[in-house]
Protein backbone atom coordinates (compact mmCIF):
# COMPACT_ATOMS: atom_id res chain seq x y z
CA UNK A 1 0.00 0.00 0.00
CA UNK A 2 1.40 3.39 -1.02
CA UNK A 3 2.25 5.94 1.66
CA UNK A 4 -0.52 8.58 1.72
CA UNK A 5 0.60 12.10 0.83
CA UNK A 6 -0.65 14.99 2.96
CA UNK A 7 -0.27 18.67 2.16
CA UNK A 8 -0.03 20.67 5.39
CA UNK A 9 -1.28 24.12 4.41
CA UNK A 10 1.21 26.84 5.29
CA UNK A 11 -0.66 30.15 5.52
CA UNK A 12 1.11 31.75 8.46
CA UNK A 13 -1.01 30.20 11.21
CA UNK A 14 -0.81 26.97 13.11
CA UNK A 15 1.63 24.69 14.84
CA UNK A 16 3.01 23.30 11.60
CA UNK A 17 5.94 21.31 12.95
CA UNK A 18 3.89 19.60 15.65
CA UNK A 19 1.26 18.61 13.09
CA UNK A 20 3.92 17.49 10.64
CA UNK A 21 5.63 15.27 13.20
CA UNK A 22 2.31 13.75 14.29
CA UNK A 23 1.32 12.93 10.71
CA UNK A 24 4.70 11.47 9.88
CA UNK A 25 4.56 9.41 13.07
CA UNK A 26 1.38 7.69 11.85
CA UNK A 27 2.75 7.02 8.38
CA UNK A 28 2.03 10.00 6.13
CA UNK A 29 4.37 11.65 3.66
CA UNK A 30 3.95 15.32 4.59
CA UNK A 31 4.70 18.46 2.57
CA UNK A 32 4.38 21.83 4.30
CA UNK A 33 3.26 24.06 1.47
CA UNK A 34 1.00 26.73 0.03
CA UNK A 35 1.71 25.69 -3.56
CA UNK A 36 -1.69 25.27 -5.26
CA UNK A 37 -0.74 22.25 -7.36
CA UNK A 38 0.67 20.40 -4.35
CA UNK A 39 -2.36 21.30 -2.23
CA UNK A 40 -4.79 20.09 -4.89
CA UNK A 41 -2.93 16.90 -5.81
CA UNK A 42 -2.08 15.52 -2.36
CA UNK A 43 -4.13 12.59 -1.08
CA UNK A 44 -5.18 14.68 1.92
CA UNK A 45 -5.06 18.34 2.93
CA UNK A 46 -4.64 19.31 6.58
CA UNK A 47 -5.58 22.89 7.52
CA UNK A 48 -4.12 23.92 10.90
CA UNK A 49 -5.03 27.06 12.79
CA UNK A 50 -3.95 28.82 15.97
CA UNK A 51 -4.96 32.25 17.24
CA UNK A 52 -7.51 34.75 15.99
CA UNK A 53 -10.26 33.80 13.48
CA UNK A 54 -9.83 37.02 11.51
CA UNK A 55 -6.05 36.74 11.29
CA UNK A 56 -6.35 33.14 10.13
CA UNK A 57 -8.79 34.13 7.39
CA UNK A 58 -6.47 36.93 6.25
CA UNK A 59 -3.60 34.48 5.95
CA UNK A 60 -5.79 31.86 4.31
CA UNK A 61 -7.06 34.27 1.66
CA UNK A 62 -3.48 35.36 0.91
CA UNK A 63 -2.69 31.84 -0.31
CA UNK A 64 -6.13 31.32 -1.95
CA UNK A 65 -6.98 28.81 0.77
CA UNK A 66 -10.79 29.08 0.56
CA UNK A 67 -10.70 28.39 -3.18
CA UNK A 68 -8.28 25.46 -2.80
CA UNK A 69 -10.35 23.92 -0.01
CA UNK A 70 -13.50 24.36 -2.12
CA UNK A 71 -11.90 22.80 -5.20
CA UNK A 72 -10.72 19.77 -3.25
CA UNK A 73 -14.13 19.22 -1.69
CA UNK A 74 -15.89 19.64 -5.04
CA UNK A 75 -13.80 16.73 -6.29
CA UNK A 76 -14.40 14.64 -3.16
CA UNK A 77 -10.78 15.08 -2.02
CA UNK A 78 -10.28 14.83 1.78
CA UNK A 79 -9.68 17.94 3.91
CA UNK A 80 -9.05 17.96 7.67
CA UNK A 81 -9.25 21.16 9.73
CA UNK A 82 -7.78 21.53 13.23
CA UNK A 83 -8.73 24.09 15.92
CA UNK A 84 -9.16 27.48 14.15
CA UNK A 85 -8.67 25.44 10.99
CA UNK A 86 -12.06 23.95 11.86
CA UNK A 87 -13.63 27.27 12.83
CA UNK A 88 -12.84 28.95 9.50
CA UNK A 89 -14.91 26.31 7.70
CA UNK A 90 -18.09 27.95 9.04
CA UNK A 91 -19.76 31.04 7.57
CA UNK A 92 -18.66 33.55 10.20
CA UNK A 93 -16.51 34.01 13.28
CA UNK A 94 -17.30 36.73 15.81
CA UNK A 95 -13.83 36.78 17.40
CA UNK A 96 -12.45 40.31 17.24
CA UNK A 97 -15.67 41.87 15.93
CA UNK A 98 -17.29 44.85 17.63
CA UNK A 99 -20.68 43.19 17.85
CA UNK A 100 -22.04 45.01 14.78
CA UNK A 101 -22.87 42.31 12.25
CA UNK A 102 -21.95 38.63 12.16
CA UNK A 103 -18.17 39.15 12.29
CA UNK A 104 -15.46 37.88 9.96
CA UNK A 105 -16.55 35.88 6.95
CA UNK A 106 -15.22 32.32 6.89
CA UNK A 107 -14.97 29.75 4.11
CA UNK A 108 -18.69 28.96 4.27
CA UNK A 109 -18.39 25.21 3.87
CA UNK A 110 -20.78 24.86 6.83
CA UNK A 111 -23.54 27.27 7.87
CA UNK A 112 -23.49 29.06 11.18
CA UNK A 113 -21.16 31.14 13.29
CA UNK A 114 -18.28 30.51 15.67
CA UNK A 115 -19.02 32.34 18.92
CA UNK A 116 -17.48 32.81 22.35
CA UNK A 117 -17.98 30.05 24.89
CA UNK A 118 -20.17 30.98 27.85
CA UNK A 119 -17.98 29.96 30.76
CA UNK A 120 -16.37 31.55 33.80
CA UNK A 121 -12.91 30.26 32.86
CA UNK A 122 -11.53 30.99 29.40
CA UNK A 123 -9.76 29.83 27.41
CA UNK A 124 -10.97 26.25 27.68
CA UNK A 125 -7.50 24.77 27.95
CA UNK A 126 -6.54 21.21 28.78
CA UNK A 127 -7.94 17.72 28.46
CA UNK A 128 -11.58 16.87 27.92
CA UNK A 129 -13.77 13.92 26.99
CA UNK A 130 -16.12 13.83 24.00
CA UNK A 131 -19.53 12.54 22.93
CA UNK A 132 -18.87 10.88 19.56
CA UNK A 133 -21.47 9.12 17.39
CA UNK A 134 -21.42 5.34 17.65
CA UNK A 135 -20.82 5.04 13.90
CA UNK A 136 -17.96 7.55 13.79
CA UNK A 137 -15.07 6.64 11.49
CA UNK A 138 -12.80 9.26 13.01
CA UNK A 139 -13.22 7.83 16.52
CA UNK A 140 -13.27 4.16 15.50
CA UNK A 141 -11.48 2.12 18.17
CA UNK A 142 -11.46 5.00 20.67
CA UNK A 143 -12.38 4.51 24.31
CA UNK A 144 -15.25 6.91 25.25
CA UNK A 145 -13.28 7.83 28.37
CA UNK A 146 -10.27 9.07 26.39
CA UNK A 147 -9.40 12.74 26.65
CA UNK A 148 -8.21 15.16 23.98
CA UNK A 149 -6.32 18.45 24.23
CA UNK A 150 -8.23 21.71 23.75
CA UNK A 151 -7.13 25.34 23.84
CA UNK A 152 -9.79 27.81 22.65
CA UNK A 153 -12.30 30.44 23.74
CA UNK A 154 -14.57 30.25 20.69
CA UNK A 155 -16.39 27.36 19.03
CA UNK A 156 -19.41 26.41 16.96
CA UNK A 157 -22.13 25.96 19.56
CA UNK A 158 -24.93 24.93 17.21
CA UNK A 159 -25.12 22.58 14.26
CA UNK A 160 -27.40 23.69 11.44
CA UNK A 161 -26.43 21.59 8.42
CA UNK A 162 -29.15 19.39 6.98
CA UNK A 163 -28.83 17.04 4.02
CA UNK A 164 -30.89 16.89 0.87
CA UNK A 165 -31.81 13.27 1.51
CA UNK A 166 -29.32 11.98 -1.04
CA UNK A 167 -26.15 12.27 1.06
CA UNK A 168 -25.23 10.83 4.44
CA UNK A 169 -25.93 13.04 7.44
CA UNK A 170 -22.80 14.59 8.97
CA UNK A 171 -21.46 12.91 12.10
CA UNK A 172 -21.11 15.52 14.83
CA UNK A 173 -19.11 15.02 18.02
CA UNK A 174 -19.79 17.23 21.04
CA UNK A 175 -17.85 18.34 24.11
CA UNK A 176 -18.69 20.48 27.13
CA UNK A 177 -16.79 23.12 29.08
CA UNK A 178 -18.56 24.00 32.34
CA UNK A 179 -22.21 24.33 31.20
CA UNK A 180 -21.39 25.26 27.61
CA UNK A 181 -21.82 22.52 24.98
CA UNK A 182 -20.01 22.92 21.67
CA UNK A 183 -19.07 21.07 18.48
CA UNK A 184 -15.80 19.19 19.02
CA UNK A 185 -15.54 17.38 15.68
CA UNK A 186 -17.40 16.86 12.42
CA UNK A 187 -17.23 14.19 9.74
CA UNK A 188 -19.03 15.46 6.64
CA UNK A 189 -18.13 13.44 3.54
CA UNK A 190 -14.56 14.36 2.58
CA UNK A 191 -14.51 17.26 5.07
CA UNK A 192 -13.46 16.39 8.61
CA UNK A 193 -12.42 18.72 11.42
CA UNK A 194 -11.68 18.85 15.13
CA UNK A 195 -11.83 21.76 17.57
CA UNK A 196 -9.21 20.02 19.70
CA UNK A 197 -5.61 19.27 18.72
CA UNK A 198 -5.10 15.60 17.78
CA UNK A 199 -1.40 16.30 17.24
CA UNK A 200 -1.14 17.27 20.94
CA UNK A 201 -3.41 14.52 22.25
CA UNK A 202 -0.91 11.66 22.57
CA UNK A 203 -1.86 8.18 21.42
CA UNK A 204 -5.57 9.06 21.44
CA UNK A 205 -4.91 11.78 18.88
CA UNK A 206 -2.56 9.56 16.87
CA UNK A 207 -5.36 7.00 16.52
CA UNK A 208 -7.63 9.65 14.99
CA UNK A 209 -4.96 10.68 12.50
CA UNK A 210 -4.45 7.03 11.54
CA UNK A 211 -8.19 6.69 11.03
CA UNK A 212 -8.14 9.70 8.71
CA UNK A 213 -5.14 8.45 6.75
CA UNK A 214 -6.92 5.13 6.24
CA UNK A 215 -9.60 6.98 4.27
CA UNK A 216 -7.18 8.65 1.84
Amino acid sequence: MATPSVALLDYGSGNLRSAQRALEHVGAEVTVTADPATVLNADGLLVPGVGNFGACMTGLRAVHGPRLIGERLAGGRPVFGICVGMQILFEYGVEGSDGDGPGTEGCGEWPGSVTKLEASVLPHMGWNTLEAPADSTLFAGADPAERYYFVHSYAARDWELVTDGHTAAPKVTWAQHEDCRFVAAVENGPLWATQFHPEKSGEAGARLLRNWLATL
